[in-house]
């Protein structure tokens, strides 16, 4: 009989309840997929998530003593997103620049007329900081379903912009769990890996070739260009959350999803790849 060679052992573990992890990831994919399947879907939801992940970063820095007023943060997420359904960008800007204007004004009178505010600079600032993170970036998500050429839809933007960003986790948790050893940015997130960007890298630059060219298409080139922005954006996005979760001192942003922490542990490389998919993907028409 020959020799039975045994199958490759993880360098590092995966730090998380799988089976969990996997059911919760299933339920968000369905929804996500039923979005795509259901007319005028994508902008609620969208939405939705972007008050929730707002209310989730608001609770984590009253907790820290920061003093935000969360109805103004809520509302501007929404403004933010919605007005870029009509407007596109200019929408957007526009919704930005009325959300920090109303931002600037409330926290300046927080405390009423008559008492001074208290760290207001460093407040305000955070708060601006919370609006290009989360309602900012999404809204670039939000209107992926809003371009769509001679040959794909929005729904087929959409879909190219999730299954890079699947592919990429997945990439970067495979190659990270069985060869990282090589930390990237060891002060901010330790378990971060080169082996494992090389892994986000190398998946979303396949998925990412085969969706712009089959569902899209485009060039075979925008696809690789596609997954590796995406890969990087997504990767700068962890460890963006990484340090804030640091300077907190806090391990996820809360319980809202079991097995992978809080809805901004889900979102924090999505949102912005999604900027960096709408400006790649906004290259199909130029070519």
């Amino acid at each position: 009989m020959g020799k039975v060679v045994a199958a490759p052992k993880p360098k590092n573990n995966a730090g998380r309840n799988l089976k969990q992890a996997a059911g919760v990831g299933v339920f968000l994919g369905a929804i996500v997929i039923t979005a795509l399947l259901t007319p005028f879907a994508w902008y609620p939801l969208v939405a939705v998530a972007m008050a929730l992940a707002t209310y989730e970063v608001w609770r984590r820095l009253y907790e820290a003593g920061y003093v935000l007023p969360l109805a103004v943060l809520i509302a501007g997420s929404q403004v933010i997103v919605w007005l870029s359904w009509p407007y596109g960008t200019t929408g957007l800007i526009a919704g930005f620049t009325v959300s920090v204007l109303m931002l600037m004004i409330s926290r300046l009178f927080h405390h009423g007329r008559k008492a001074p505010p208290h760290n207001y600079v460093r407040d305000t600032a955070v708060g601006i900081f919370v609006l290009t993170w989360i309602p900012v970036f999404g809204a670039f998500a939000a209107m992926l379903s809003r371009m769509q050429t001679s040959t794909a839809s929005g729904v087929a933007f959409i879909f190219t912009f999730m299954a890079c960003v699947v592919a990429s986790d997945v990439g970067g948790y495979c190659f990270g769990v069985m060869f990282g050893s090589h930390p990237m940015a060891p002060a901010v997130s330790p378990k971060k890996s080169w082996e494992g960007f090389a892994g986000s890298v190398t998946f979303s630059i396949c998925v990412g070739m085969a969706c712009v060219v089959f569902l899209i298409g485009g060039p075979f080139w925008l696809g690789i260009l596609l997954g590796i922005g995406l890969a990087i954006a997504a990767t700068l996005g962890d460890l963006v959350e990484s340090q804030f979760k640091r300077d907190l001192g806090i391990k996820d942003m809360s319980g809202m999803l079991p097995g992978h922490g809080g809805l901004m542990d889900r979102l924090d490389g999505m949102l912005p790849a999604a900027m960096i998919t709408w400006v790649v993907l906004n290259m199909v028409s130029q070519v």
